[in-house]
């Protein structure tokens, strides 16, 4: 009988030896987010959630990003200005590469935005649907009417915003937004 639990302890310590160890995490795993995510839209793409200044590298889209880029001069007077103004920024960017007043002013923006030596991780840019919204949600509770809209925050809090077009240019209306001037977009009332 010892010699029949001796055998028995033997092969459990054995084979507990063999054992491959399993880690159960307490915490679900968290889905990476897809950027520059393209979904059909009429005869082609458009880019559908968050993005950043990539996708609109790649086609279709590079087309008309590249070229309204090269062809904007950014107002180099106020590039110093804006430098300074955009410390503690961050912006929340939503547009739709279906959309003509965001072609434009898109890439307009981030020549702008490079040519103050702004982080871009401090650009949060969400591409949306005609019917401005985003399978994550992004848009909720943020009354975004038209695209672009540009929206401004310190400290958490939203500044203003430029929606659509700007007043007078993107960098003008971003001074006066940033500097607390007077300032109402395209649709305010």
């Amino acid at each position: 009988m010892k010699n029949a639990i001796y055998f028995l302890a033997i092969i459990f310590l054995v084979s507990c030896g063999n054992q491959k160890e399993v880690v159960v995490s307490s915490t679900p795993k968290v889905k990476a987010m897809e950027i520059n995510k393209t979904v059909p839209y009429k005869e082609t793409v458009i880019l559908l959630g968050p993005a950043n200044e990539d996708g609109f590298k790649q086609e279709p889209f590079n087309t008309w990003y590249e070229e309204n880029y090269a062809d904007y001069e950014v107002d180099k007077t106020t590039i110093s200005s804006l430098k300074h103004l955009l410390k503690n920024v961050k912006v929340k960017a939503f547009m739709g590469t279906w959309c003509g007043d965001s072609k434009r002013e898109t890439p307009r923006f981030f020549k702008i935005m490079e040519a103050t030596d702004y982080n871009d991780e401090n650009i949060e840019l969400i591409t949306m649907s005609r019917q401005k919204d985003t399978p994550e949600g992004s848009e909720l509770g943020l009354n975004i009417t038209n695209v672009p809209t540009f929206i401004f925050y310190k400290n958490g809090e939203e500044i203003n915003r430029i929606v659509e077009s700007p007043i007078t240019s993107l960098e003008k209306d971003m001074i006066a937004i940033l500097t607390g001037q007077e300032y109402k977009h395209t649709y305010a009332n």
